[in-house]
């Protein structure tokens, strides 16, 4: 039984009065893998249904690359709208939604960031940024845990306009040594390398994201060794 099956599953739940949240809290609480999956992914639907519409209009543009984003597949896409509208008009507030995600895993967890990416991802594809849909992330990466440095990052990559800060490309304050640089910067190689995303099993759009922000990290690296080497030759 697919994972779309078992939401179907869920949605028939729903149809009998059970809220969007309580048949994803029911699923989580099953100790088995194929309903804590069921529930994950509601959640990261739900989610992204409250980042759409945080700027206050939920345009095709976020729907099209939530769906590349998140690997729904084509014949699945009205199970996941189904979701995505309920989760919309559902009363329970977005940090509700990231809370439970971030119960998920452990503090630090890499796939908090991958999400985090894919939210912003969809949160730039109508072309603009909207403090509304800022403020809207910014809470989320607290509640997953993200330093701001980290947070910033992400931004920088992501959001046209935006400086981007070699310190703050690889999660640092301006006041790190060269050696924390090198360290950040080898560490974010490994963790952005396409093959050890694969092994994870990410979607092919996330493993993009990924590769961008590996060309970023070793920009930035480059510079910071650049002025390095300036100052050193001075």
């Amino acid at each position: 039984m697919s994972i779309w099956t078992r939401i179907a599953d869920a949605l028939a739940a729903l149809a009998k009065g059970e809220g969007l949240w309580a048949a994803m809290d029911r699923l989580w609480a099953q100790p088995v893998a194929p309903e804590r999956s069921v529930a994950f992914t509601i959640a990261i639907i739900a989610l992204g249904a409250k980042m759409a519409k945080a700027d206050g209009a939920v345009t095709r543009d976020e729907v099209a690359a939530f769906r590349r984003v998140f690997m729904i597949p084509p014949d699945e896409e009205a199970h996941a709208a189904t979701v995505f509208n309920l989760a919309r008009q559902d009363v329970t507030g977005f940090d509700a939604w990231a809370r439970k995600i971030a119960a998920m895993f452990g503090p630090g967890d890499p796939v908090l960031s991958d999400v985090m990416e894919g939210l912003f991802h969809v949160a730039v594809a109508d072309g603009g940024y909207h403090p509304a849909e800022d403020d809207f992330l910014s809470q989320v990466a607290g509640i997953f845990g993200l330093s701001e440095p980290a947070f910033r990052a992400i931004r920088a990559r992501h959001v046209e306009g935006e400086v981007p800060d070699p310190y703050t490309v690889l999660g640092l304050e301006e006041t790190a040594t060269v050696e924390e640089a090198r360290a950040a910067w080898r560490q974010a190689v490994r963790d952005s390398h396409p093959d050890r995303l694969t092994a994870r099993g990410l979607p092919a759009e996330a493993i993009k994201l990924a590769e961008a922000r590996l060309i970023a990290v070793n920009r930035a690296w480059e510079e910071i060794s650049g002025k390095t080497h300036t100052a050193l030759a001075l």
